[in-house]
């Protein structure tokens, strides 16, 4: 492992546990505090890299923080690196889901502790509804991005679809559209 590898592991662990501890609402809701660390403030990965890994983490089956945790890791670290920011995504979550497990059984859930989780719950939503704008801006720049996705939007919030037979099917319309509208070597943004 060389030096500049290993300059690398400390920070990676750090944004990943500050993701995973102050965090709530799953890993779209952390995306944006884990991008504005690993472009902007240690400036690990270009933002384009770390939106493919971001979109990529999204699609692949399993939790999205890990998922992003080992794309981001593996691309600035190597190996040890996706172990590190593994570590960091999952520690704090495993430590603090232990104790809130214990507590939930002691503390009664009403009066300003409903109301703190009720205001947890409102913020989460707000940072999910950042990420999914930010994700757009990257992945939707064609006309037939824009028909996916719409499609895609309708038929999950209106016809209760599947989102696994969603994604499945924008897969294979985005392998057909290639394979047999756009000229094959043909570049163009989809």
């Amino acid at each position: 492992m060389g030096t500049g590898t290993g300059k690398k592991l400390w920070p990676l662990f750090l944004i990943f546990m500050k993701a995973g501890t102050f965090t709530f609402a799953g890993g779209l809701a952390m995306l944006p505090l884990i991008e504005k660390d690993v472009v902007e403030k240690y400036k690990l990965l270009p933002r384009e890299d770390f939106l493919e890994f971001a979109t990529l983490a999204q699609t692949l089956p399993g939790v999205i923080a890990v998922n992003c945790a080992s794309f981001v890791g593996k691309k600035t670290a190597g190996f040890i690196g996706m172990l590190v920011a593994v570590l960091g995504a999952t520690l704090s979550a495993f430590i603090l889901m232990l104790l809130a497990t214990i507590l939930l059984q002691i503390i009664p859930m009403e009066g300003a502790i409903a109301g703190a989780f009720k205001g947890i719950r409102a913020a989460s939503a707000a940072l999910i509804l950042a990420a999914a704008f930010t994700l757009g801006k990257f992945n939707i720049k064609s006309p037939f991005s824009i028909g996916v996705m719409l499609v895609s939007f309708i038929l999950v919030l209106f016809f209760n679809v599947n989102i696994l037979l969603v994604i499945v099917g924008a897969g294979l319309v985005g392998y057909l559209w290639h394979r047999f509208v756009v000229k094959p070597g043909g570049k163009t943004e989809t």
